[in-house]
């Protein structure tokens, strides 16, 4: 009994384990359907997909487009036509405007272009094909004119006053001569012109008379009279603008003659010599440098450099080059018989070899040496002033 209780065990516990859901991570496989069968039997192959190529388009003729040159297609078709109506070249270069200055070897050597070289005349004709017929109109109207149109057209008698009907019917009588793109106006205006200068068949020009001098511009000018040309009435703008610039030299010559006296009085101008050292009754002392010489007429000057806006007694600027100055250098003072120095500037003044730096001061002696920035000036005392002001006080 005991066994069958394990074998019934056994099994329940086998068919326990049957019941439980199999679980796997493959794919389940199911019967193919007839048609699934057939399809999968045949050999799978790529079906090659066709590239459709670009087809490069045919440049329109309107964007044709010449390569970078000076030429253009106006310029070309002015070039064709006047030589095709008279076929000289240099009459071209003469006669003709083109949009820009051209050389005669410039249009010389467009034209073999255009005649022998098919790479040049191939957009250039393209070009031209691009332009509008009223700017093909307007050229050709312009263009030269040929000598069998001007022979037809100097056969019209200049006493005669033909009217417009009358080149009407010229270029009905002509065709082939006359440019397809001439007008009755054109000849009417080109008939005119002929006549103007004299070019008309029953037109003859008068000799030059050579017993006659032929007067040139020299003669004429000495026939002229300053009466002549001053009688004419003057202009009123060209008379005010004259009067302002008077007005403006003049002021300026006021300036100088105003700094002109503030120099007589500081300066006594060139030293004559070494020995010149003549001082009058009203000079305290005197700087003598190696073109001016300052005069020191009152007991204090500033020593520096002069500007628009700053004003200093002695201007070391007129002695020489002065730009590492300062604009107030230092002062010269006369105090109780003797003369001192203060320097303010940022460079030393040199006494006889000793520095005088900025914020310092140092006496000045009879006949004392002082150099500044290259510039050396000797400083000479009035010793017949400043001997009865001895005690005088500033």
């Amino acid at each position: 009994m005991s066994g069958n209780d394990s074998s019934g065990a056994a099994a329940s516990s086998s068919n326990s384990t049957d019941l439980k859901p199999r679980r796997t991570s493959r794919s389940i496989k199911r019967k193919k359907f007839d048609d699934e069968v057939v399809e999968s039997s045949l050999p799978t192959k790529l079906i090659p997909v066709e590239r459709t190529r670009r087809v490069k388009r045919a440049p329109n003729p309107k964007q044709v487009t010449l390569p970078h040159t000076k030429w253009g297609p106006k310029d070309d078709l002015k070039l064709i036509l006047a030589v095709q109506q008279c076929s000289d070249l240099a009459l071209v270069h003469k006669c003709v405007k083109f949009s820009q200055k051209l050389t005669y070897q410039e249009i010389e050597e467009r034209w073999y272009q255009l005649l022998y070289i098919p790479e040049v005349s191939g957009p250039a004709t393209a070009a031209i094909a691009t332009l509008t017929q009223e700017e093909k109109t307007a050229i050709e109207r312009k263009t030269l004119w040929s000598s069998k149109e001007e022979a037809i057209l100097q056969q019209v008698e200049a006493s005669s006053q033909p009217k417009l009907e009358f080149f009407v019917s010229l270029l009905h009588q002509h065709p082939l001569v006359f440019h397809p793109a001439r007008t009755p106006r054109d000849l009417m205006i080109q008939w005119e012109r002929l006549r103007q200068y004299s070019l008309l068949a029953d037109q003859t020009v008068q000799p030059l008379n050579l017993g006659d001098s032929v007067l040139n511009f020299s003669d004429v000018e000495e026939q002229l009279t300053d009466e002549e040309l001053l009688s004419e009435q003057p202009d009123p703008v060209l008379q005010n603008e004259l009067r302002k610039i008077d007005r403006r030299h003049k002021i300026e010559i006021r300036k100088l003659e105003d700094e002109i006296r503030q120099w007589h009085t500081m300066v006594g101008g060139p030293d004559n010599g070494p020995f010149s050292f003549d001082l009058d009754n009203e000079t305290y002392a005197a700087l003598r440098g190696r073109l001016v010489r300052y005069l020191m007429r009152s007991k204090e000057i500033t020593l520096g450099r002069t500007t628009p806006t700053h004003q200093v007694d002695v201007d070391f600027s007129l002695e020489g080059p002065a730009w590492k100055i300062s604009l107030k250098q230092g002062i010269i003072k006369y105090h109780g018989g003797e003369f001192f120095l203060w320097n303010f500037g940022k460079r030393p003044i040199y006494i006889d070899g000793h520095p005088v730096i900025q914020g310092c001061h140092s006496k000045l002696h009879h006949h004392c040496v002082m150099e500044i920035c290259s510039l050396k000036f000797i400083f000479i005392i009035n010793k017949t002033l400043t001997e009865g002001k001895n005690n005088d006080k500033v």
